[in-house]
Protein backbone atom coordinates (compact mmCIF):
# COMPACT_ATOMS: atom_id res chain seq x y z
CA UNK A 1 0.00 0.00 0.00
CA UNK A 2 1.66 3.15 -1.37
CA UNK A 3 -0.05 5.39 1.68
CA UNK A 4 2.19 2.96 4.26
CA UNK A 5 5.29 3.37 2.37
CA UNK A 6 8.17 3.98 4.82
CA UNK A 7 11.58 5.69 3.79
CA UNK A 8 14.46 6.52 5.60
CA UNK A 9 16.43 9.37 5.05
CA UNK A 10 19.54 9.53 6.78
CA UNK A 11 22.79 11.34 7.13
CA UNK A 12 25.59 9.58 8.10
CA UNK A 13 29.33 10.90 9.58
CA UNK A 14 30.68 13.42 12.09
CA UNK A 15 29.20 17.13 11.92
CA UNK A 16 32.84 17.85 14.07
CA UNK A 17 34.89 16.82 11.06
CA UNK A 18 34.54 19.55 8.39
CA UNK A 19 33.45 17.85 5.26
CA UNK A 20 32.47 14.24 6.64
CA UNK A 21 29.37 16.36 7.74
CA UNK A 22 27.60 16.34 4.43
CA UNK A 23 25.25 14.32 5.04
CA UNK A 24 24.27 15.96 8.58
CA UNK A 25 24.03 18.90 6.63
CA UNK A 26 21.58 17.76 3.81
CA UNK A 27 19.09 16.03 6.71
CA UNK A 28 19.06 19.62 8.28
CA UNK A 29 18.40 21.07 5.09
CA UNK A 30 15.64 18.56 4.23
CA UNK A 31 13.99 18.83 7.87
CA UNK A 32 13.95 22.93 7.27
CA UNK A 33 12.55 22.63 3.79
CA UNK A 34 9.98 20.13 4.73
CA UNK A 35 8.19 22.80 7.68
CA UNK A 36 6.97 24.50 4.23
CA UNK A 37 6.72 21.05 1.93
CA UNK A 38 6.20 18.20 4.46
CA UNK A 39 7.42 15.60 2.85
CA UNK A 40 5.37 12.15 2.26
CA UNK A 41 3.53 10.65 5.51
CA UNK A 42 6.16 7.83 6.47
CA UNK A 43 9.20 9.81 5.62
CA UNK A 44 12.02 9.76 8.50
CA UNK A 45 15.10 12.12 8.34
CA UNK A 46 17.87 11.33 10.82
CA UNK A 47 21.48 11.08 11.59
CA UNK A 48 24.00 9.03 12.30
CA UNK A 49 27.63 8.46 13.08
CA UNK A 50 27.59 5.17 10.57
CA UNK A 51 27.67 2.80 13.96
CA UNK A 52 26.31 -0.50 11.87
CA UNK A 53 23.95 -1.15 15.09
CA UNK A 54 22.20 2.24 14.85
CA UNK A 55 21.88 2.33 11.07
CA UNK A 56 19.78 -1.24 11.17
CA UNK A 57 18.18 0.48 13.49
CA UNK A 58 17.48 3.51 11.11
CA UNK A 59 16.64 1.43 8.44
CA UNK A 60 14.81 -1.36 9.43
CA UNK A 61 11.22 -1.85 7.55
CA UNK A 62 11.60 0.80 5.34
CA UNK A 63 10.80 0.11 1.58
CA UNK A 64 13.45 2.61 0.99
CA UNK A 65 16.32 3.60 2.88
CA UNK A 66 18.26 7.00 1.05
CA UNK A 67 21.78 7.45 3.13
CA UNK A 68 24.11 10.11 2.97
CA UNK A 69 27.41 10.15 3.19
CA UNK A 70 30.99 11.80 2.77
CA UNK A 71 33.19 9.90 0.42
CA UNK A 72 36.94 10.05 -0.03
CA UNK A 73 38.50 9.61 -3.39
CA UNK A 74 41.74 9.96 -4.49
CA UNK A 75 42.81 11.94 -6.38
CA UNK A 76 38.61 12.99 -5.89
CA UNK A 77 36.94 15.90 -6.83
CA UNK A 78 35.37 17.61 -3.56
CA UNK A 79 31.30 17.94 -3.79
CA UNK A 80 31.18 15.47 -6.68
CA UNK A 81 28.32 13.11 -5.89
CA UNK A 82 27.68 9.30 -6.51
CA UNK A 83 24.67 7.68 -6.33
CA UNK A 84 24.84 3.65 -5.74
CA UNK A 85 21.58 1.86 -5.88
CA UNK A 86 21.09 -1.38 -3.90
CA UNK A 87 18.00 -3.59 -4.33
CA UNK A 88 16.90 -6.40 -2.38
CA UNK A 89 18.79 -9.30 -4.86
CA UNK A 90 21.82 -6.90 -4.84
CA UNK A 91 21.58 -6.50 -0.99
CA UNK A 92 21.45 -10.28 -0.09
CA UNK A 93 24.81 -11.47 -1.34
CA UNK A 94 27.41 -10.02 0.69
CA UNK A 95 28.93 -6.53 -0.49
CA UNK A 96 32.09 -6.10 -2.35
CA UNK A 97 34.67 -3.38 -0.81
CA UNK A 98 32.72 0.14 -1.79
CA UNK A 99 34.25 3.32 -1.20
CA UNK A 100 31.33 4.85 0.71
CA UNK A 101 33.01 3.70 4.42
CA UNK A 102 33.38 0.73 6.18
CA UNK A 103 31.07 1.29 8.89
CA UNK A 104 27.78 1.42 6.23
CA UNK A 105 29.59 -2.31 4.24
CA UNK A 106 29.50 -3.31 7.79
CA UNK A 107 25.77 -2.55 8.32
CA UNK A 108 25.10 -4.00 4.71
CA UNK A 109 26.52 -7.15 5.85
CA UNK A 110 25.90 -7.27 9.69
CA UNK A 111 22.06 -6.59 8.05
CA UNK A 112 22.04 -8.97 5.04
CA UNK A 113 22.64 -11.86 7.52
CA UNK A 114 20.08 -10.73 10.17
CA UNK A 115 17.48 -10.10 7.76
CA UNK A 116 17.00 -6.39 8.52
CA UNK A 117 17.82 -5.12 5.05
CA UNK A 118 16.04 -2.17 3.77
CA UNK A 119 14.02 -2.77 0.42
CA UNK A 120 15.97 -0.67 -1.39
CA UNK A 121 19.37 1.49 -0.84
CA UNK A 122 20.53 4.45 -2.15
CA UNK A 123 23.19 5.74 -1.27
CA UNK A 124 24.64 9.19 -2.22
CA UNK A 125 27.86 9.57 -1.61
CA UNK A 126 29.86 13.22 -1.67
CA UNK A 127 33.69 13.34 -2.21
CA UNK A 128 35.13 15.16 0.45
CA UNK A 129 38.25 17.00 0.60
CA UNK A 130 38.69 17.80 4.06
CA UNK A 131 37.73 15.70 7.25
CA UNK A 132 40.03 17.30 9.72
CA UNK A 133 38.56 18.95 13.09
CA UNK A 134 35.83 21.49 12.55
CA UNK A 135 32.39 22.50 11.17
CA UNK A 136 33.31 24.50 8.19
CA UNK A 137 33.31 22.35 5.34
CA UNK A 138 35.23 23.30 2.15
CA UNK A 139 33.37 25.22 -0.01
CA UNK A 140 32.48 22.53 -2.86
CA UNK A 141 31.24 20.30 -1.02
CA UNK A 142 29.47 22.65 0.43
CA UNK A 143 28.15 24.21 -2.36
CA UNK A 144 27.02 20.39 -3.09
CA UNK A 145 24.16 20.21 -0.18
CA UNK A 146 21.52 22.28 -1.48
CA UNK A 147 21.48 19.73 -4.96
CA UNK A 148 22.43 16.78 -2.48
CA UNK A 149 18.59 17.79 -0.70
CA UNK A 150 17.28 18.40 -3.75
CA UNK A 151 18.29 15.09 -5.60
CA UNK A 152 16.69 13.23 -2.25
CA UNK A 153 13.67 15.02 -2.34
CA UNK A 154 13.60 13.85 -6.73
CA UNK A 155 14.16 9.94 -4.76
CA UNK A 156 11.30 10.12 -2.64
CA UNK A 157 9.03 11.13 -5.31
CA UNK A 158 10.10 8.59 -7.61
CA UNK A 159 9.88 5.75 -5.34
CA UNK A 160 6.58 6.94 -4.07
CA UNK A 161 5.14 6.80 -7.77
CA UNK A 162 6.48 3.58 -8.31
CA UNK A 163 5.05 1.98 -5.18
CA UNK A 164 1.94 3.80 -6.65
CA UNK A 165 2.05 2.20 -9.55
CA UNK A 166 3.47 -1.13 -8.23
Amino acid sequence: MAGHTRIAVIGVGNEFRRDDGVGWAAVALLAERARQRPLPPGTRLATCDGDPGRLIGLWEGAELAVVLDAAHAHPGTPGRVHRIELDAVRLNRPPEAGSHGLGLGEAVELARVLGRLPGRLVVYAVEGADSSLGTQMTPDVAASVEHLARTVEDEIVRHRAAAAQG
